[in-house]
Formats: C-alpha cells, structure tokens, sequence
C-alpha cells in the first residue's frame, strides 16, 4: 500500500468517524466535572444530561440521578477513588491537587480533540478529490448514530 493511499483511507476514516469524535470529546469534557449532574443547587440542562446518557449508556434519556430521591442538600453518593482513604489533612489536600490539575488537564486535551477533529475535517472536504464522498461519509458519520438513537 502507498502512502497515498493510506493518507486516503485515513481521510475517508476520519471523515467517517468525525462526528462521533466531536461528540464524545464535548461530552466528556462536561463530564470531567460532572456538569451531566445535578448536585447541591445545581440542575444541568436536560439537554446536557441527555447527552451524557448517550456518552455513558447509549440512550438518548435522564440518567439515574435525575429523578434521585435524595434531599437537596446532599451531593449524593461517594465516589471512592483507587487506594485506601488518606487521613492525613495534608496528603488529603495533595491529592485534591492533583485530582484538579488532571480534571483541568483532560479538560485541555477534549478541547485540543475538538480543534484537531475540526481541523481535520476542513482539511478532509477541502483536500480530497472526491469531494462527494467526503461530504457523504461526513454525512453518515453524522446521521447513522442520530438514527440508532431513535430507533
């Protein structure tokens, strides 16, 4: 196979599977810090919880903790993460450290995926030869995952 070819399936891929790239990468990016959730005062928008349930279970529905019977208040169950509980308040607070600066830092790399996958889209319309089926797999790229979701 020559590179020319190969640069051309990878185009044709990447057209393809474009949108769900966009999808994912912006979905998950509210989920880094759980804006898919309702805690504390805060309400998402349905849409954005809706979106989240396609992220996570594959439905286009509210998830779980829409209709959660638990007060107010209360910001719902424990999520506990790998390793034993840290006691000490100054370890504690490190590790609350740390758990940001990665959140910010995943939050970073779903906004560089967006840029690239936007880029990378105008570089496969505009590029290729055939540009009717570059606008065709961008399309069913687009359309076949909206079908299967209301199907």
């Amino acid at each position: 196979m020559t590179m020319a070819t190969l640069r051309q399936w990878h185009s044709y891929i990447g057209l393809f599977i474009a949108p769900s790239v966009l999808f994912f990468a912006l979905t998950g990016a509210a989920q880094i810090f759980n804006l898919h959730e309702a805690h504390g005062a805060y309400q998402p928008f349905a849409l954005v919880e809706k979106l989240s349930s396609v992220h996570k279970d594959q439905v286009f529905a509210f998830g779980n903790h829409h209709t959660s019977s638990e007060p107010r208040g209360s910001s719902g169950p424990a999520v506990a993460g790998p390793g034993p509980r840290v006691d000490t308040q100054d370890e504690g607070e490190r590790t609350e450290l740390s758990t940001q600066l990665l959140k910010w830092f995943f939050l970073v790399v779903a906004l560089c995926l967006l840029v690239s996958s936007a880029l990378g889209i105008w570089m496969g319309l505009t590029q290729i030869r055939a540009r009717r089926l570059a606008w065709l797999l961008l399309a069913a790229g687009t359309l076949i995952p909206v079908t299967l979701l209301l199907v």
